[in-house]
């Protein structure tokens, strides 16, 4: 769309207030809101907002950023209370006062290595995202709960299944944002849901996995539950994850992971992709797992990957690779779960990924494991030189501080602020009592 279109369509659907969108450091949210006479102002790039109140922005006397909206993300939000009049959306990139790309803009970061992805000659990174999310039924006041939605497991119908009618309203209003949705079912754990969306590029992709769990959170919270993606909501119960399917493409070769003549018919390039995710798993897991509970569903028995390597089938593996071939050839990502930012996320995986394909030898690209590794003892995983994935939040910090290679890709100014941030956190945890605590010492 151009300008015109936008404006045309604001006048067709009645919209009375515009909202420029933009993602925070941890993956949050924000947004300015306009009334729609206000347009030409957003469009010409004039919306200025407080960047020293946003985490990992800027300093109180830097704080002036502008935002500047993506033209092709114009949304109608059609979750909005239209008794005021329609909601639009933009996402926006974030700009310094100078007309400069702010550097501590998520999406400018994703977007610095797709140019350099594009340098290489790979035109196109398509991603595909599998999020999943518990339904809680709301107390009467409005305040949360941890009662499921049901008591239903994989795959179960109606009426085992409480969650179907939501998952299908949700799904409906995806389709009318222009989502095209693939799959929507019950998940393993009671009141755990997946619904599922056409793979895109990159960027969008990323744009649209936000969208995402907003219309999920909107949709559930009007039905009565709260839509939960934290990735360990109750004890002993399945994790919520976010599988993220990678592949590269270009026009004239089509799928670069897919090669007919070579071993499980993956190419040279998937091959040494995986070696570099694999080589840089513990240091990536900041960004892919970013809070303390991320690594309480990172532990066996739940079908979550501890063990960083890859398989055609092995659901063990850090990596998987589903079985089509063809267009369809990917590499999924089994650790990513909900509370990534996922900007910051794919960043670091596309930066590893392309370290991978430019560095590695084939004589070094790490082979598949087709054994449950889960049956293995931990000697006989060492043996394998197979590594393990950070076990708390407070490794995967120390891990990632050394990491030389996302420091390039995020720069130092998110670099240090995200290190920062997750220290608070991690020393916040560590210094809480806790109930298990309680209740196992308090007696004693």
């Amino acid at each position: 769309m151009n300008r015109e279109d936008i404006k045309s369509l604001i006048k067709e659907k009645n919209i009375s207030y515009i909202r420029l969108q933009f993602t925070d450091m941890l993956g949050d949210i924000k947004a300015v809101e306009i009334p729609v006479k206000k347009i030409d102002d957003a469009l010409d790039n004039k919306i200025m907002f407080d960047g020293s109140s946003i985490e990992g922005f800027v300093r109180i006397k830097e704080a002036d950023m502008y935002l500047h909206p993506d033209i092709d993300t114009f949304l109608v939000l059609p979750f909005e209370d239209e008794k005021v009049g329609g909601v639009a959306r933009f996402i926006c990139d974030v700009y310094t006062p100078e007309g400069k790309p702010f550097v501590g803009d998520p999406r400018y970061i994703l977007k610095r290595q797709v140019e350099k992805m594009n340098k290489m000659g790979i035109e196109q990174m398509f991603v595909g995202f599998e999020p999943e999310f518990y339904l809680f039924k709301l107390n009467q006041d409005g305040t949360t709960s941890t009662k499921f939605s049901d008591k239903a497991s994989y795959f179960d119908l109606s009426p085992f299944d409480g969650g179907e009618n939501i998952r299908r309203e949700i799904s409906l209003m995806l389709e009318e944002m222009g989502f095209n949705v693939q799959t929507s079912h019950h998940e393993v754990g009671p009141g755990q849901n997946e619904i599922t969306f056409k793979y895109a590029d990159v960027v969008e992709a990323c744009d649209r996995v936000q969208t995402f769990k907003q219309v999920v959170k909107v949709v559930a919270r009007k039905n009565g539950y709260l839509a939960s993606f934290m990735p360990k909501p109750l004890n002993k119960q399945a994790g919520n994850g976010m599988h993220t399917n990678c592949s590269l493409y270009n026009k004239d070769k089509g799928d670069l992971f897919y090669d007919p003549k070579q071993d499980m018919e993956l190419s040279m390039m998937c091959k040494k992709w995986i070696t570099g995710l694999l080589n840089h798993a513990r240091e990536l897991s900041l960004l892919t797992n970013p809070i303390v509970n991320s690594y309480k569903r990172l532990v066996s028995g739940y079908e979550a990957p501890i063990y960083a390597c890859w398989s055609d089938a092995n659901r063990s593996s850090l990596i998987r690779i589903p079985a089509i071939r063809g267009l369809s050839t990917r590499t999924e990502l089994r650790n990513v779960d909900p509370t990534a930012n996922p900007y910051l996320a794919l960043a670091g995986i596309l930066a590893c990924g392309l370290q991978g394909i430019k560095e590695t030898s084939d004589k070094d690209i790490i082979p598949p494991v087709s054994d449950n590794l889960f049956s293995l003892s931990e000697d006989e995983i060492k043996k394998r030189n197979i590594n393990c994935l950070p076990e708390t939040l407070h490794e995967a910090i120390e891990e990632f501080k050394s990491s030389e290679i996302l420091k390039s890709t995020l720069g130092e100014h998110i670099f240090y602020k995200y290190i920062e941030a997750k220290e608070k956190e991690w020393k916040e945890y560590h210094t809480t009592v806790s109930e298990f605590e309680l209740a196992k010492y308090l007696e004693r």
